[in-house]
Formats: structure tokens, C-alpha cells, sequence
């Protein structure tokens, strides 16, 4: 899934060129292209299907020359995470009416990617065997409210467990009682289950959205024209709201990767190497002067940067913005958006 535009992450992520195609990290590549480099490891490049806005096709295309040019689809409009499931389930299952699939966000950092392929193969298992909607969920280090939360039901001596409850993105409070309950996991987004499985649940909780997908002919040439008539018609529902909050049979693999969804200025920084005073910053050019805990990031890096008594802050430079907010405070930089659309000519800086 590589159609988001990752407005948390502005202003380096934009609507033109978001979060996903960029090397947040400075690995020399970007994050769809990790997402496939990891999952190529066992599943066959024919097989590894891309869905994006359609703004985003030739972009994906640019980045991943390795997939089939059939294989990269676009969304003609956002309609969050419960179309772009069901529109693949539908392409997949008219190749295989018995496949089961991976659904992995493009933009997400995993450092232990052995552990990850191990869980995603219990999970293909589990998935191919039962009627089972599989999640992996990942134990949370803080009371982030970006992420869903998975409380789960233990069974001692099992490496997967029932999910008991699904909740999106809890406000604060809310986020904050999961964890210090400690039968909460972080959900990572990475769903796996078989096509017969999510069919069926989407048939019992989303049918009119099953009513309208089932209207296509899938990987044919009429697939196209039928999809940009029928997603002005479809909800625009997560598959967290629109599905696992409601079924019962969802079951959980906690699982140990080194994640993160790098939606964040606090998850990059957290991820990045620091100084000695533990600043984020890869500049050719930089003074610091009782300066600690700041991440800083240009696009420019031949520009020279003083700091000095800064702590704890963002600081980010691109050609149309610059951000300045205490790092306590990325979890408003979606708001401060928001705010700076309503300035007349304000989408310029999207």
C-alpha cells in the first residue's frame, strides 16, 4: 500500500512527492523500495502487487522497475485502507482463487527483517490452513495515538494469539490506559489472510462496498474504466474501522521487528544516529552551541546552521517551508497543516 501522503511527516513529506519514495533514513533507498527488498526475499517479484494514487503510478513505476508494469495500480481517489484491500483481494483472487496475501504499508522501517520474514511465514501458514485474519502486532513503547492498538487474549505457550479488541488511533487518555495495561499491542499494519477470508468478511461487514468491487472484470482491459466509476461510490473506511474492529476471528503474532512506521519526527529521530549531544543532524556544516535532543533536517545540507540553547526541537528546511516545533509537539504537525490549507494560496506548501 503506497498511496498515503503522510501529512504527519510535512514538511519533507508532501503531496507531490510523499514519505514512501523519499530515503528518510539516508540508506541510498527509499521506503517502498526496503518494503520490496524485504518481501522479494520470499515471495517472487511477478507476485508483489503495488496500489497507489494514481498520481504516484509512474513515480512507483521509477522506483521499482522490477515489478511487472501490471502490477502497480492506481486509485483514482483516496478512499483510505478498506478499498485498496478488497480492489487487490479481488485482482489476486481472479489470479488465484486460493492465494493467500500480504498486505504490508510501503512506508515503514524494519530493522529485523529475518524476525519479520519468520512471523510473516507462521502467518501465510495460519492464514492458508484457517478462516483466520492475521495481524502482526508489535509491543508499544509509548501512548502514541497514530497507531491502532490490539488487545489481545493469552494463551500461554503460543506464538499467536486472539484479538479480544481493535481500536484506530485512540485519543491520549485512551492511548495511555493501553499501555499501562500491558495486554495491548501496536497494530503495524501488516495484514495477512487468505482471499476467500477477507472476501467473506467484507461480505458480512462492508457488503455494499463488496456489491460495488464485485461489478469489475479484474486484469482485464476493462478494469480501469469500471474502477473510475465505481470509487466515487465506495465509503471511505479504514480496513481497521471497516473490518477488524468488527470480526471475530482476527488473531494477533506479536512480534519483535525493530518497527517503525517513521510517521513521525519523534519516530525518525529515535531512529537516526546522534551526536554526543544527542542531536539528529547529518550536516556538512554545523555548529552547536548547547544545543541536545533537536533533529534537524535540510534539503540544502551545503547551507551553514548555528544552533544554539536549542533542545528537544524539530527543526526542518525544505524549498517551501520550514517547520520549528518542540518535539513534544509532532503529534500537532498534522494540525498545523490543516491550519496553513486555510491560508489563501495555503495548498502550494502541501
Amino acid at each position: 500500500m503506497a498511496g498515503g501522503i503522510g501529512s504527519r511527516f510535512w514538511p519533507m513529506s508532501t503531496q507531490k512527492f510523499p514519505k514512501q519514495f523519499q530515503d528518510i533514513l539516508g540508506t541510498g533507498r527509499t521506503m517502498i523500495q526496503q518494503t520490496y527488498d524485504r518481501i522479494s526475499r520470499i515471495i517472487p517479484k511477478e507476485q508483489i502487487f503495488v496500489i497507489t494514487n494514481k498520481e504516484y503510478v509512474a513515480l512507483s513505476h521509477q522506483q521499482l522497475p522490477e515489478i511487472p508494469e501490471e502490477n502497480i495500480v492506481g486509485e483514482p481517489l483516496m478512499k483510505n485502507t478498506a478499498a485498496c484491500n478488497l480492489y487487490m483481494a479481488n485482482k489476486i483472487a481472479e489470479i488465484n482463487p486460493d492465494a493467500t496475501m500480504v498486505v504490508l504499508p510501503a512506508d515503514h522501517l524494519i530493522l529485523k527483517e529475518d524476525i519479520f520474514l519468520e512471523k510473516v511465514e507462521l502467518a501465510f501458514d495460519l492464514a492458508a490452513k484457517n478462516d483466520y485474519l492475521v495481524t502482526l502486532g508489535i509491543t508499544p513503547t509509548r501512548p502514541d495515538t497514530g497507531y491502532g492498538y490490539i488487545q489481545f487474549v493469552e494463551k500461554k505457550g503460543s506464538d499467536y494469539f486472539k484479538v479480544k479488541t481493535f481500536t484506530e488511533k485512540p485519543i491520549l487518555e485512551i492511548a495511555q490506559s493501553f499501555l499501562e495495561s500491558g495486554d495491548f499491542l501496536w497494530n503495524a499494519g501488516i495484514f495477512i489472510w487468505n482471499v476467500k477470508s477477507i472476501h467473506h468478511a467484507f461480505e458480512l461487514y462492508l457488503p455494499e462496498m463488496m456489491q460495488h468491487f464485485m461489478a469489475c472484470e479484474y486484469n482485464s482491459a476493462k478494469e480501469n474504466s469500471c474502477i473510475e466509476t465505481i470509487y466515487p461510490k465506495v465509503q471511505k473506511i479504514s480496513i481497521d474501522n471497516g473490518i477488524l474492529e468488527k470480526a471475530k476471528n482476527v488473531y494477533v503474532i506479536p512480534s519483535d521487528l525493530g518497527w517503525s512506521d517513521l510517521g513521525t519526527w519523534t519516530s525518525v529521530y529515535e531512529n537516526t544516529e546522534k551526536d554526543k549531544d544527542g542531536n539528529a543532524v547529518k550536516l556538512k556544516h554545523f555548529l552547536n552551541y548547547n544545543s541536545k535532543g533537536n533533529i534537524i533536517r535540510l534539503k540544502n545540507n551545503n547551507k551553514a546552521v548555528i544552533i544554539d540553547g536549542l533542545e528537544d526541537f524539530i527543526v526542518v528546511d525544505t524549498d517551501k517551508a520550514l517547520l520549528i516545533c518542540p518535539r513534544d509537539n509532532d503529534q500537532l504537525i498534522k494540525d498545523y497543516v490543516l491550519e496553513l490549507k486555510s491560508f489563501k494560496k495555503g495548498d502550494k506548501f502541501m
